[in-house]
């Protein structure tokens, strides 16, 4: 139901006839590159092939809302992609001119003690144990677990107990965010982070995350050549991190 809610939403949030400049399905992220009347907008989603079963997709027409239209798709190339374009339509369309220039760090209150981390973030896991939180980290790709988290199959018993949860936005596109969400009815806080959290605030309003804490793209140019070349943290030097909360 959440993915065809997004679709429906981000179908709806389309004014204009964007052109699609460039888009992939690659590592580390897929991406969408759109142009309307304000500009060009890039969107992106991390890929996951630990997820591909099949090398196979069924689109056709690449615009903007063919691709859309997949981000229901059981295919997860499909969904990827539909993702990144949904997300390229979010930063045309976002206004961050009330949005706080900070990470998701920055939201944690004091009276917070429980924090649940969906997805191995190793930056974010080391800044929550040095302010001492108690600190879980969940991860279903066994090449980036550690001896310090849990399979994705805790969150089922574990995620009703948390004050807070920080999840990755990659949770769209393995299709948990709806259960993640479901099951920290109990906390606070919930925030979608990551470059894949680029998706516009309207499009999740109501479904119990409250932040989104990602980064818009400011140098389209240079992120393209970084994410053709592969690179992470080059990709992430062409953005501006933002907190909104929803």
């Amino acid at each position: 139901m959440l993915f065809k809610d997004i679709k429906r939403k981000a179908l709806k949030m389309i004014h204009e006839d964007f052109r699609v400049l460039d888009f992939s399905f690659g590592l580390p992220y897929t991406y969408v590159v759109i142009e309307g009347e304000r500009g060009k907008a890039l969107g992106v989603m991390m890929t996951l092939p630990e997820e591909i079963q099949l090398f196979r997709n069924s689109i056709e027409e690449t615009s903007v809302e063919a691709f859309i239209e997949k981000a229901d798709s059981l295919n997860i190339i499909e969904r990827t992609l539909a993702l990144a374009a949904i997300n390229a339509v979010s930063q045309y369309y976002i206004d961050l001119s009330g949005a706080e220039e900070k990470d998701v760090l920055g939201l944690l209150s004091g009276e917070i003690e429980r924090v649940a981390v969906i997805g191995n973030m190793p930056p974010i896991v080391k800044a929550l144990k040095e302010q001492e939180f108690e600190v879980y980290v969940f991860e279903r790709n066994p090449k980036i677990s550690d001896r310090e988290t849990f399979s994705d199959s805790f969150e089922y018993i574990l995620l009703p107990q948390m004050d807070a949860v920080i999840v990755s936005g990659s949770s769209l596109a393995n299709g948990t965010l709806e259960m993640i969400l479901e099951r920290s009815k109990n906390a606070e806080l919930i925030a979608l982070t990551g470059p894949s959290a680029q998706v516009h605030p309207e499009l999740i309003r109501g479904t119990g995350v409250t932040h989104l804490a990602s980064m818009k793209v400011l140098d389209v140019e240079r992120a393209l050549i970084k994410l053709k070349l592969g690179c992470f943290r080059g990709f992430e030097k062409a953005n501006r991190k933002y907190t909104i909360k929803i």
